[in-house]
């Protein structure tokens, strides 16, 4: 069974394209997870979901704790089993849902208490237990538990914050089930505070982790303060280990931080937005729900491979989504996923052809531009 590995094939600037190795399968850098919250991506089939080009999706150890619970997928075999995927899963700590969904919260130096936001019911999940809900998932890439620090927050109630999760992050990494393939990631925390940032990497360094994820971005803070968070951050992080920025986002969030150096994302963004009428394309997103599509006979994308631009148009798109049916949200959300997939190609090519300065801007410029009629 393969090791857990980290391979750079090629670099330009800061950017960088090479794979990572797990037991189940490789997955080319940088990568795109897809969202699946609760063992399946929304309207797709597992199928469907490595045909758009993904090498890895992301599952959810709060959803997946509420129900079907951990030990149930256990017993019937496991996370990739279950849910007929048989590539890399990584499963998050639970703890951003925690703190965004669950309802009564109450955190401690132990762990956090809180009540399902499905039926009330209660639950304690702590490092430790959040490490043996992922062993019993199965997944190939665990995340440590950590407190998401809300925003805006001071720099004194953030570098507290900050250093309970270093603290879980310690806990976390001694209750690590090893195994063939399988890795832990630490959580970088700090908010927009260039120095607890620092002192964050650090620590989690020290510990040693087989890789770094940043995570408490994208909740509010803006583009430019998240870029400016990724330049004080990354250079603390060991350069020969996945850097993987959670919960990120817009096609343009993410070439930008390839370009400052990350590994991995995930988001919400392209499954949400296909239920939602809205596609993600060259020109830039597309509202299939406006009357300008009604009679448009065009692909939404003349050059995309997806099964959506291949057979069917925006008249039709237009009409499915008006009429509410759920064949909108499976095409729609196969072109998203297939569009941030080729977004992800495209830059492993650029950095690997020392070409990534010109395939951002030609991107950036066409995808600003718009979608004109």
């Amino acid at each position: 069974m393969s090791q857990f590995t980290f391979a750079i094939h090629a670099t330009d600037g800061l950017a960088r394209t090479g794979a990572i190795t797990t037991a189940r399968g490789e997955i080319r850098t940088p990568a795109f997870m897809p969202i699946g919250t609760a063992a399946t991506v929304k309207a797709m089939l597992p199928e469907s979901v490595h045909e758009t080009g993904a090498d890895i999706v992301l599952g959810n150890t709060y959803h997946l704790m509420l129900r079907p619970g951990p030990e149930r997928v256990a017993k019937l075999g496991g996370l990739h089993k279950f849910m007929n995927w048989p590539h890399p899963i990584l499963t998050d700590s639970g703890g951003f849902q925690v703190m965004s969904l669950a309802q009564l919260r109450k955190i401690d130096e132990e762990g956090v208490s809180f009540q399902s936001h499905l039926d009330g019911a209660e639950y304690r999940l702590t490092p430790e237990r959040s490490m043996e809900i992922q062993a019993l998932l199965g997944s190939d890439i665990h995340m440590v538990l950590d407190e998401c620090t809300p925003f805006p927050s001071g720099e004194r109630d953030t570098a507290s914050s900050m250093e309970l999760s270093m603290r879980w992050a310690q806990r976390s990494k001694a209750a690590f089930r090893e195994a063939p393939g399988r890795a832990l990631f630490g959580i970088v925390q700090g908010g927009i505070y260039p120095e607890l940032r620092a002192r964050s990497a650090e620590t989690l360094k020290a510990i040693g982790f087989h890789g770094y994820a940043v995570g408490g971005l994208a909740v509010g803070e803006g583009q430019a303060r998240m870029f400016d968070v990724l330049d004080a951050t990354l250079p603390h992080l060991p350069a020969d280990r996945p850097r993987y920025l959670m919960g990120v986002g817009k096609p343009d969030d993410l070439i930008g931080a390839v370009m400052r150096g990350i590994d991995m994302f995930d988001c919400v963004l392209p499954t949400r937005s296909g239920r939602n009428g809205q596609a993600f394309t060259r020109r830039g997103p597309v509202n299939l729900r406006n009357a300008r599509h009604a009679e448009d006979p065009r692909p939404l994308d003349e050059i995309c491979r997806c099964r959506c631009c291949r057979g069917y148009s925006r008249a039709y798109l237009h009409h499915l989504v008006k009429a509410e049916e759920i064949l909108a949200s499976m095409l729609l959300t196969w072109h998203n996923l297939t569009y941030y997939q080729d977004l992800m190609q495209g830059l492993r090519d650029a950095i690997g052809e020392g070409r990534t300065n010109v395939f951002a801007k030609e991107t950036l410029v066409r995808y600003v531009a718009g979608d004109i009629a």
